[in-house]
């Protein structure tokens, strides 16, 4: 049950008198919040306890049995909050009315963000309980009323995320995405339309309280690809976006790893076993295409990104199974419908990456292992 977690409490995944806050209590305006993340062992995603998803529109949770709430409320067709959501369709239910089943009700679409899997859902809104932080620690639960999610159908669950999770937080540049609604609800106060990330297996995301060019759904523009400061010779065209939407580079918390359009995974996995022609390659482990004899990395730091974003030794190889340390790169294939770089979770661990909304701005950090702390030590006790 939702009431177990600590940081995220959802009032209708929770039992109603264990997290409402009193009316006669006073609601403060915090400007920060704090969520903690964590690494899911076997799919490698992140989870706050709902999957993490950079590029969600919006965060939908499955109401069909665990949903707990008095005040749950289904937004009527073409109302104001379907609007909002952009939602276009009328929801009909032939099973008994309740969470996620009404009738004349706002329909939209949601995914699962592995599989890609979609499934019309409701439109509901209830109250959110979420941490407030200082900086330094969690102050007291905030409560944010009117939350706009989705209920979705228990099937958006079954392949591809973990089994502890019961939906999926989406943070992207849409009207009713995590963080657009936190700076709508919170902006009187101060609260800036900015989130920020900090991946580690326990890391921190804050909301709340910027400085590199970014396109809505967080892509980045990237010019050129160096390792060891000598540029790897690619087609530059592919770091653009053309005018059918394709090419460029997305950051991703749904993929593991970076993957790389074949042409430029090639390229760099070349002139990066070029460039660590005294290492000893062996086997590649799938789903990577260069792996080395990890005991021949001693005191040599290797890392394929020294330009803006410096990608260094921990976040760019990765030890595939023993004695075997990998590029931790993966081949995108000749196809390319999308992005032709995607910036996976485990190059965006203990970086501190922080996203402008308001300005389209990315601001990063290199590797916080550098200043001799990590994404992990973020302090999580509570004061009072």
């Amino acid at each position: 049950m939702a009431s177990s977690f600590l940081l995220l409490l959802l009032i209708f995944l929770s039992v109603y008198s264990f997290i409402l806050l009193s009316k006669s209590q006073k609601t403060s305006k915090p400007n920060r919040f704090v969520l903690q993340l964590q690494k899911d062992p076997k799919t490698k995603l992140f989870k706050v306890p709902f999957v993490v998803d950079l590029n969600g529109r919006l965060l939908w949770v499955t109401c069909e049995k665990s949903y707990r709430s008095s005040i749950y409320h289904a937004p009527r067709c073409r109302s104001t909050q379907c609007s909002r959501a952009d939602s276009h369709y009328c929801h009909i239910c032939s099973t008994r009315d309740g969470p996620g089943c009404h009738n004349n009700t706002c329909g939209v679409m949601s995914m699962n963000p592995v599989t890609g899997l979609t499934a019309m859902s409701e439109l509901a809104q209830d109250v959110l309980s979420i941490q407030s932080t200082q900086g330094s620690n969690p102050g007291p639960m905030v409560r944010v009323p009117q939350f706009l999610f989705t209920c979705a159908p228990s099937l958006l669950l079954q392949r591809g995320l973990p089994s502890t999770v019961q939906g999926v937080a989406g943070l992207g540049h849409s009207p009713i995405s995590l963080p657009t609604q936190l700076a709508s609800h919170f902006g009187s106060a101060g609260f800036a339309p900015t989130f920020a990330l900090c991946l580690a297996p326990k890391g921190v995301m804050f909301f709340g309280d910027s400085p590199y060019y970014m396109l809505p759904n967080y892509y980045m523009e990237v010019i050129s690809i160096k390792i060891n400061d000598k540029d790897v010779l690619i087609d530059t065209a592919l770091l653009s976006i053309n005018k059918q939407g394709v090419g460029g580079t997305k950051l991703s918390t749904i993929n593991p790893y970076t993957i790389l359009h074949h042409p430029i995974f090639k390229a760099v996995t070349q002139f990066f076993s070029k460039e660590l022609s005294a290492i000893p390659q062996v086997k590649p482990v799938a789903p990577f295409g260069a792996c080395f004899n990890s005991k021949s990395f001693k005191n040599r730091r290797v890392g394929p990104g020294h330009v803006m974003w410096r990608i260094y030794g921990a976040n760019s190889l990765v030890e595939a199974a023993p004695g075997v340390s990998c590029l931790a790169f993966v081949d995108g294939g000749m196809k390319n419908n999308g992005a032709s770089i995607i910036i996976g979770a485990y190059q965006m661990e203990n970086n501190l990456v922080q996203f402008d909304m308001a300005r389209s701005r990315l601001g990063f950090n290199s590797s916080l292992l550098f200043y001799k702390t990590s994404c992990n030590n973020f302090n999580f006790t509570v004061i009072p």
